[in-house]
């Protein structure tokens, strides 16, 4: 049975954030216990080169589905183990084996469905950049480009320019709307600018940021967490 109160206690957690934790403190203890973007959690080491970057636009793609988070960095390891992780290699891929990597990691409901849509994102992006995600950059409008990808959208897009941030500084701040939620769960800044100023508008750092923000948003338990390391000095 909960004791009298205890709802109201808990309601006003997030709330204490702002009064008794200093914003700087609260990022920083963010950061070190939840600041691993997505692309490092599907060991992508992150650069401005093709296959880095090829394989955090299919983790996007993966990550844009209503499927669990986990789920989808698992999958993109095993498209990445299968060899898929370059266009070329992805569109040279059958069906099949696209599948069956997809399965591997767990990614079952949409598995068929985004097996398609993979190849002919890949085709589309030798077609028109000749596999290299820099040329869609260079021509200065990306976001408009990626939702242009089968299977990507304006989810897949902002999950793709909130990561890809680290590397394409010109992004910087991007923090979506998601991430925002999380801010607002742990009392945080609710613009992209002053939460960038938090860390310094570094964009590596704002792109781990506004990974763990998501994770905050997502999972009541880190912010939790977060919220009482902070507030104990840990």
């Amino acid at each position: 049975m909960s004791l009298p109160g205890a709802g109201a206690r808990r309601g006003q957690h997030a709330v204490m954030a702002e009064t008794s934790r200093s914003p700087e403190r609260l990022v920083r203890t963010l950061l070190d216990r939840h600041g691993r973007t997505y692309a490092g959690q599907a060991g992508i080491t992150l650069r401005d080169t093709p296959s880095p970057l090829y394989r955090l636009l299919v983790l996007s793609h993966l990550l844009s589905a209503r499927i669990r988070a986990d789920i989808a960095v698992g999958s993109a390891r095993e498209l990445s183990r299968a060899g898929m992780r370059t266009p070329r290699r992805m569109a040279d891929a059958s069906w099949q084996e696209r599948v069956d990597a997809l399965g591997r990691g767990g990614y079952r409901r949409y598995d068929e469905k985004t097996a398609t849509q993979l190849g002919e994102a890949a085709g589309l992006l030798l077609e028109e950049y000749r596999g290299d995600l820099r040329r869609l950059r260079a021509d200065g409008s990306p976001e408009t480009r990626l939702r242009e990808l089968p299977g990507i959208g304006p989810t897949g897009t902002g999950i793709f320019l909130r990561e890809v941030q680290a590397v394409w500084p010109e992004l910087e701040p991007r923090i979506d709307g998601k991430a925002l939620q999380g801010a607002r769960r742990l009392g945080l800044p609710e613009s992209a600018g002053a939460l960038a100023r938090l860390v310094r508008e570094d964009p590596a750092e704002v792109a781990r940021l506004a990974a763990a923000l998501v994770r905050a948003a997502l999972d009541a338990s880190v912010a939790d967490d977060v919220l009482d390391a902070a507030g104990e000095g840990r």
